[in-house]
Parts: C-alpha cells; sequence; structure tokens
C-alpha cells in the first residue's frame, strides 16, 4: 500500500453531470488537482467551455466540455461517444445535476405544485440519473471496471424542517425530497446489479451550502447542525475525491452522509 497513491486520479476520466453549477464546478477543480481529466456535462456549454479552459491551463489536465440535457437519451449517447472518442474509457461518473425549481416554485404549497414541475423534476433528478448509467455501465462493463457517484441529499433521509424556511426562497420542494430518497436505493439496486462486474456505486449525501441566503435562513439552519454552521462550497471536495479513488474501493451499495451532524441529531 502507498497511501499518497490513495487518493491520485491521475489520467482518471471523470463524466461530472451539471458541472457548470456551483458543486459541479467545485467537484471539477478539486478532481483536476489530483489529475483526472474531468468531461464538464451541462446544460449550460459556455460556462462547461471557460471552467474547461481554466481548468487546463491551472493543472495541466486535458477536460472536455460538452452540453448535456439529461431529460434526452440523444444527448447523453452524444456525451457517451464524445467521452469515449477521446479517452478510450470512462473511470467514474458524479450523477451531480438536480432540479430544485426556481424560488416561485419552491414557495409554492404542496397542494397547489403543478405536474409540469413535479414531472421535470423526476425526468432530471431520477430518470436522467437511470438513463446516464444505462450507458456509461454499458462502458464499465466491458472495462471490467468503473465507479458511480450519485449525489442525494439530508433530505433524501429526513424531512425537511419546515420550520426553518417561512418565505425565504430556500424551501425543498416534495419533488427533491421524493427524487433524492429515490436516488439512494438505485443507488443500492446498481451496486447489487453489478455484483462482481468491477463496477462500484455509491451515493454522497449532502447538506446545505451558504451562498447567498439570508441572515435569518443561515442562522435558523445553522442551529439544526451539530457544527453550528452550514457547509462552505469546497468542503464536499474531499468526499468526492475518496469515493472517486481508490481509497475507496472496498465500498459499495453505501451513503457516505455529510452533513455537518443534521441527521445524527
Amino acid at each position: 500500500m502507498n497511501a499518497k497513491k490513495l487518493f491520485d486520479l491521475s489520467g482518471n476520466v471523470v463524466i461530472i453531470t451539471g458541472a457548470a453549477g456551483n458543486l459541479g464546478s467545485q467537484y471539477a477543480e478539486g478532481l483536476s488537482q489530483v489529475g483526472a481529466n474531468v468531461v464538464l456535462g451541462d446544460l449550460d456549454y459556455v460556462k462547461c467551455k471557460q471552467i474547461s479552459l481554466k481548468l487546463k491551463k491551472k493543472y495541466d489536465v486535458d477536460p472536455l466540455p460538452l452540453k448535456l440535457d439529461l431529460t434526452k437519451k440523444l444527448s447523453i449517447k452524444n456525451l457517451v461517444t464524445k467521452t469515449i472518442k477521446k479517452y478510450s474509457k470512462i473511470d467514474v461518473l458524479i450523477n451531480n445535476a438536480a432540479y430544485q425549481g426556481n424560488n416561485k416554485i419552491r414557495k409554492t404549497s404542496f397542494e397547489e405544485l403543478s405536474l409540469r414541475d413535479w414531472n421535470k423534476a423526476i425526468s432530471v433528478n431520477l430518470t436522467g440519473i437511470f438513463l446516464i448509467c444505462q450507458q456509461v455501465g454499458k462502458i464499465m462493463k466491458k472495462q471490467g471496471t468503473g465507479n458511480i457517484i450519485n449525489i442525494s441529499s439530508t433530505y433524501g433521509l429526513v424531512a425537511p424542517d419546515q420550520r426553518i424556511y417561512g418565505n425565504s426562497g430556500q424551501n425543498a420542494g416534495s419533488f427533491y425530497s421524493a427524487t433524492k430518497s429515490a436516488v439512494i436505493n438505485l443507488t443500492r439496486y446498481l451496486a447489487s446489479y453489478w455484483t462482481n462486474t468491477g463496477i462500484r456505486v455509491n451515493t454522497l449525501s449532502l447538506g446545505g451550502v451558504k451562498r447567498n441566503q439570508t441572515k435569518s435562513f443561515i442562522k435558523n439552519y445553522s442551529k439544526k447542525t451539530m457544527l453550528g454552521r452550514m457547509a462552505q462550497q469546497d468542503e464536499y471536495i474531499g468526499a468526492i475525491i475518496f469515493l472517486a479513488s481508490n481509497s475507496s474501493s472496498y465500498m459499495t451499495g453505501s451513503n457516505l452522509i455529510v452533513d455537518g451532524g443534521w441527521t445524527a441529531w
């Protein structure tokens, strides 16, 4: 064993969905630092291109920006095809993309939530993972090795505490809780399904991240955590690298919870 090499991802090809988002871009940065070539998939191709250029210059890696619409099977196939054409392999898939709705949708009562918004969340947060896992799983089975990380949330484990939200617009919609819970068990199913194929599948369940929320919301949320604060944007990078690297080689079908102690009370 060489402990220094456990977290080394030099030459690994890592697909990140939702790569243009706040956390997706953080994952791309951290993974590039340890040598990975990241495939940046997102609806916002321009942002992915900008991130790609920065990573290539900063870390001497070879990232690939691609437009990705998880609601379209052809778009997913295109991403997988172009990834294989460029790198000839896929080592890691991080299913990070998620639909949470805008402030208006998050403030809408459960009774008034539209079927359109419910279905959109299902199509991105759950069906999108199903579709991309199908395509990437085929490649990984042929390789005899692969690693899939599905991103869930504390709200896939416990109900949102409605008392801390009010009209903050930070409310987690019913569709978010439903899909994030489903992701956790889809992970278990896939880990079991791909037994003895060399493919590992795990979930990373995250707590809230401090961004531009109101002071009252941050205060109320922080009280619910054992650490007394929200996460910083870069505090999940270590967990991502752990799950993506050989340091988690004996781990599959598991759910790694990083939430400041929110769900441990």
